[in-house]
C-alpha cells in the first residue's frame, strides 16, 4: 500500500481523503492556495505545500504545481479528487512520467471520455442507449442549428469539454438559438478553454439516475447501484438519493450493466460514474461518464456500507476489487444535500462572507457531515460556494425523508447566505415525499419551494432579549454591582428595554426581572403583548418556559447582528439604537454588483443608447457567469470598472440614464 498520498483539491473532498487515508495508515499531504491558507485540509493533513494564488489558474489547476508539491514531499500517490484537476490527462499523464500512481482511471480512459461526442460514439458500439443529437466536429453555426431544427426543439447545447452545468444552455426555439450558442461557448471557453459544444434533443421530464462503477487493473468490473440526482438548478446537484426511487430491480440491473459495459468499453479503472437520463416510459439514454469520484458518493456508502475511497487506494495499488457483483448488496435509503452559500432568493447567485457562526447537526451511524470548513473561515469567491453536504440514511425512504428534516433544522449558519431554508422547503414539499421528481423539479414547484415561511416574531423577539440579558450576566467578572447587568433601580422595577430591527420594521421589547436571586424569571412584554419567562442559557441555547410552554432557540451573533434559530424558523434582527431624526441620504444606483466577482466583458461603452433587456456586462464569481442587463430604455452616462477588474457586493458597476 502507498505510504504518503498527495491531494490535489482542498475543501471538503480533500478531507474526506484524508480521513480514509489515515484509516489505513497513509501518511497525507495537503496542497493550499493564499486563500486556503489556514484551511481545514491543511490542518488534518500531515504535510502540506503551497502552491500559488487564490485564484485555482494559478494554483490548483496548474499541473506542474502539483507534480513538483508530490515529487518535494515524496509522495508515492495522487488523489485528485473531484473538479479541478480531477479529470484532467495532463495530470494523469505527468504522474506517469515522473512515477507517481495517479489514482484515477488510465490515461486513455480519461481522454475518452473527456469529449462528450466521442464517449457517445463508443457507447454506441456497445450497445449504450444514447439520446438523439449532434455529436460531430464541424462547429459552424449553421450545422449545429440545422441539427437542432431536425430534432425539433427544445434542444440542450452542452460543452463537450464541460461539467458542473458550465457552458449549457436549454433552447425553445430557433429564435433563441444563435443567442444562447454564443453565451454556452463564452461560458465554456472561460471554464475549460474549449469551446466545442453538441446538441441534444431535450427531454421535458427526465430523471437524472447515474450508476457508480467499480473497475480493476484485472478485468474485474461491478456496479454499486444508483443515485437519483433530479434536485437541480442551474443544471448542478443539490439533493441526490439512493436508490432511485421506483425503480424495478429489472431496470436496476439493466442500467448498471450497461454502465459496466460503458466502463469496460475503454479498459476503466478506479471509480467512476455512468450519468443516464430516465425517462417516464422506464428508458434510459446515456449522458456522459465522470472519470471520477463524484460529489454524491457518500449515499452510495450509506447503503452499501462500503468506503469507496478506500476501494480507490486499494484499486490504484494494483489490488483486485474487494467485493464482486454477487457480494454487493444495498439497505435502506439515503439522502444527501448540498449546503451551499448562495441566495436562492437572488436566481442561486453564489455568496461570500466569513461563517461568523456554524453549527452542524450532531453525527451518527444516520447522520453525516462532509465539510471542508470550520466556524471562522471565509467562503472566498474563488472557488466553488460549497459549505457540507448532509448525509442522511434509514431504513426506508419515508424515514430517511424524517431523519434529513431534523437535521437540517439543526444546521445552523450566520454570516453568509445559505440555501438551507430552500432545502428545508423541498424536502417538506408533497411532492418531494411522493417521489415526482424529475430534472425540472424545482421549477415545476417553485410556489412551494420559493414560498415565504410565516414566522413567530414575538417569539424570536422574546428569546433575543433574554439571551442579550443572559449572556451579558455571564460574561460579567466584577462583583460591583453596577456591572451586574440586572437592571437594577431603587424601588423600581428592574427593567431591560431593547430596540431590534427586523427588515425595515422596529419593535420594543421590556423584559422585567421578577426574581433578582435566581435571576431566570421574567415579565416580557413585546409589541404589547406580556408573558411570563423562565428561562436559562446553555452556551449558545435559549431554553424558556412561556406561559408554561417550553421553547428553545439558539442564537448567533456578530456585533449587533444577530440571527435566532427556532424549531420553525430563522429570524435575523439587528439591535439598534433609538431613531433621534438622523439620516443618511444617497444610494449606489440601480446597476450594482449583485455579488463578489470580476467583470468578464464589457458589452457597452460610455454613452452607448440601449434598450430594455440589453445585455450590459458580465460578471463572473465562483466559475458562473451572470449578465447585467438594462431595465429600461437610456444611455449609459459613465463606467466604473474595466474588463477584468474585480468588483464587491454591491459596487455600482455603471451610471444610467433612463429615456
Amino acid at each position: 500500500m502507498f505510504k504518503k498520498v498527495l491531494i490535489a483539491n482542498r475543501g471538503e473532498i480533500a478531507c474526506r481523503v484524508i480521513k480514509t487515508a489515515k484509516a489505513m495508515g497513509i501518511q497525507t499531504v495537503a496542497v493550499f492556495s493564499d486563500a486556503d491558507r489556514d484551511a481545514l485540509h491543511v490542518k488534518m493533513a500531515d504535510e502540506s505545500v503551497h502552491i500559488g494564488a487564490s485564484a485555482a489558474q494559478e494554483s490548483y489547476l496548474v499541473v506542474d504545481k502539483i507534480i513538483n508539491a508530490a515529487i518535494k514531499t515524496g509522495a508515492d500517490a495522487i488523489h485528485p479528487g473531484y473538479g479541478f484537476l480531477s479529470e484532467n490527462a495532463t495530470l494523469a499523464e505527468q504522474c506517469v512520467s515522473n512515477n507517481i500512481v495517479f489514482i484515477g482511471p488510465p490515461v486513455a480512459a480519461i481522454k475518452a471520455m473527456g469529449s462528450k461526442s466521442a464517449a457517445k460514439n463508443i457507447m454506441s458500439k456497445v450497445d449504450v442507449p444514447l439520446v438523439p443529437g449532434y455529436h460531430g466536429d464541424n462547429q459552424d453555426l449553421q450545422v449545429l442549428k440545422s441539427a437542432a431544427d431536425e430534432m425539433g426543439y427544445p434542444v440542450l447545447l452542452k460543452a463537450v469539454a464541460g461539467g458542473g452545468g458550465k457552458g449549457m444552455r436549454q433552447v425553445w426555439s430557433a429564435d433563441e438559438f444563435e443567442s444562447a450558442l454564443k453565451q454556452a461557448k463564452s461560458e465554456s471557453m472561460a471554464s475549460f478553454a474549449d469551446d466545442v459544444m453538441l446538441v441534444e434533443k431535450y427531454l421535458t421530464q427526465p430523471r437524472h439516475v447515474e450508476i457508480q462503477v467499480f473497475c480493476d487493473a484485472h478485468g474485474n468490473g461491478v456496479y454499486l447501484f444508483e443515485r437519483d440526482c433530479s434536485i437541480q438548478r442551474r443544471h448542478q446537484k443539490v439533493i441526490e438519493e439512493a436508490p432511485a426511487p421506483g425503480m424495478s430491480d429489472e431496470q436496476r440491473q439493466a442500467m448498471g450493466e450497461a454502465a459496466v459495459r460503458a466502463a469496460q468499453a475503454i479498459d476503466y479503472e478506479g471509480a467512476g460514474t455512468v450519468e443516464f437520463l430516465f425517462d417516464t416510459d422506464g428508458s434510459f439514454y446515456f449522458m456522459e461518464m465522470n472519470t471520477r469520484l463524484q460529489v454524491e458518493h457518500p449515499v452510495t456508502e450509506m447503503i452499501t456500507g462500503e468506503d469507496l475511497v478506500e476501494w480507490q487506494l486499494r484499486v490504484a495499488n494494483g489490488e483486485s476489487l474487494p467485493k464482486t457483483q454477487q457480494q454487493l448488496s444495498h439497505t435502506g435509503h439515503a439522502f444527501e444535500a448540498r449546503i451551499y452559500a448562495e441566495d436562492p432568493d437572488n436566481d442561486f447567485l453564489p455568496t461570500s462572507g466569513t461563517l461568523e457562526f456554524l453549527q452542524n447537526p450532531p453525527e451518527s451511524n444516520n447522520v453525516r457531515v462532509d465539510t471542508g470548513v470550520q466556524q471562522g473561515d471565509e467562503i472566498s469567491p474563488y472557488y466553488d460556494p460549497m459549505i457540507a453536504k448532509l448525509i442522511v440514511w434509514g431504513e426506508d425512504r419515508s424515514q430517511a425523508l424524517t431523519r434529513m428534516q431534523a437535521a437540517l433544522q439543526e444546521f445552523r449558519i450566520f454570516g453568509v447566505t445559505t440555501n438551507i431554508a430552500f432545502l428545508q422547503k423541498i424536502f417538506n414539499s408533497q411532492a418531494f415525499a411522493q417521489a415526482k421528481l424529475d430534472t425540472g423539479f424545482i421549477e415545476k414547484n417553485k410556489d412551494e419551494v420559493f414560498k415565504s415561511t410565516e414566522i413567530n416574531l414575538d417569539s424570536s423577539l422574546t428569546m433575543l432579549a433574554l439571551y442579550c440579558i443572559l449572556s451579558r450576566r455571564q460574561e460579567a467578572k466584577s462583583d460591583n454591582p453596577w456591572h451586574s447587568g440586572n437592571a437594577f433601580r431603587m424601588n423600581q422595577p428592574n427593567h431591560h428595554r431593547f430596540q431590534f430591527e427586523h427588515g425595515e420594521s422596529i419593535h420594543h421589547v421590556v423584559v422585567e426581572d421578577l426574581d433578582k436571586d435566581s435571576n431566570n424569571n421574567f415579565r416580557v412584554s413585546v409589541n404589547e403583548t406580556t408573558c411570563n419567562v423562565s428561562a436559562q442559557l446553555k452556551n449558545d441555547s435559549i431554553i424558556a418556559e412561556i406561559n408554561r410552554h417550553s421553547e428553545k432557540a439558539v442564537v448567533a451573533v456578530s456585533n449587533s447582528n444577530f440571527r435566532v434559530f427556532t424549531e420553525d424558523a430563522t429570524v435575523d434582527l439587528n439591535l439598534s439604537l433609538p431613531d433621534y431624526g438622523d439620516s443618511v441620504s444617497g444610494g449606489a444606483g440601480d446597476f450594482c454588483a449583485p455579488m463578489n466577482g470580476t467583470v468578464v466583458e464589457l458589452l457597452v461603452e460610455k454613452g452607448a443608447s440601449v434598450s430594455a433587456g440589453d445585455a450590459l456586462l458580465v460578471l463572473e464569481a465562483m466559475k458562473m457567469q451572470n449578465t447585467i442587463v438594462a431595465s429600461e430604455d437610456g444611455t449609459v452616462t459613465e463606467i466604473f470598472f474595466s474588463s477584468g477588474d474585480l468588483v464587491s457586493g454591491g459596487d455600482e458597476l455603471l451610471s444610467f440614464e433612463a429615456s
